[in-house]
């Protein structure tokens, strides 16, 4: 098993502190930085698993708490203030923890949309989204998030809740759709995330 150690700090962005955690694994083989949900955190017992596999598998993981959550803010920032926040995070994090290696990106929920819409701009090699939240369950009028996703040039995958009320993204070119038990938490059954997870990471990342 690789030696861990985790360093957190902050860093500044456009909208605020941002906070990091830095999981650091010896001889890292590439680098995954995660987004959390809306309205929650970076224990969500869905990223905390994948960090774990991630970890197993030589991967240096962040997990990075947007400015809101830090400031003590349950309500989410604009999308184009979470983007710019993240943007820089990733920014000082390449040149520093994660530099030379290749990158993958993602986030549950909002932190996947977050990580879809800036992966272009940040160099990401792929993108894992967990729970997609692809159709606003409450909205007035019919929406979809489908454009985020198909506007993502690398590979993407997808770990959805076979019954989750935010709707199921459809498999595409380069985009994996896995459906696992359970709904939008991705609580009901963390080994099948957890499985699909280290099944994808490591060919993603060769390819980096």
């Amino acid at each position: 098993m690789a030696e861990r150690g985790v360093v957190s700090r902050e860093i500044e962005t456009p909208h605020g502190p941002a906070r990091v955690h830095v999981h650091l694994v010896a001889g890292p083989v590439g680098a995954l930085v995660l987004g959390h949900g809306a309205g929650g955190g970076v224990s969500a017992p869905d990223l905390v698993a994948v960090v774990d596999a991630a970890l197993g598998l030589h991967v240096t993981v962040v997990t990075v708490e947007q400015p809101y959550r830090v400031a003590g803010r349950r309500a989410p920032a604009p999308a184009r203030q979470l983007d710019a926040a993240w943007e820089a995070v990733l920014a000082d994090l390449v040149g520093a923890e994660l530099a030379g290696l290749p990158l993958v990106v993602g986030g549950r929920s909002s932190g996947a949309r977050v990580a879809c819409r800036t992966s272009a701009c940040v160099g990401a090699v792929a993108v894992l989204c967990l729970a997609f939240p692809l159709v606003p369950p409450r909205a007035a009028t019919p929406t979809t998030r489908a454009p985020e996703l198909d506007a993502v040039a690398v590979r993407v995958l997808v770990v959805q809740g076979a019954r989750d009320r935010f709707g199921r993204p459809e498999p595409a070119p380069g985009r994996e759709v896995v459906l696992v038990p359970g709904d939008h938490s991705l609580h009901t059954d963390p080994a099948a995330v957890v499985a699909a997870v280290a099944a994808w990471l490591p060919a993603v990342l060769s390819r980096g």
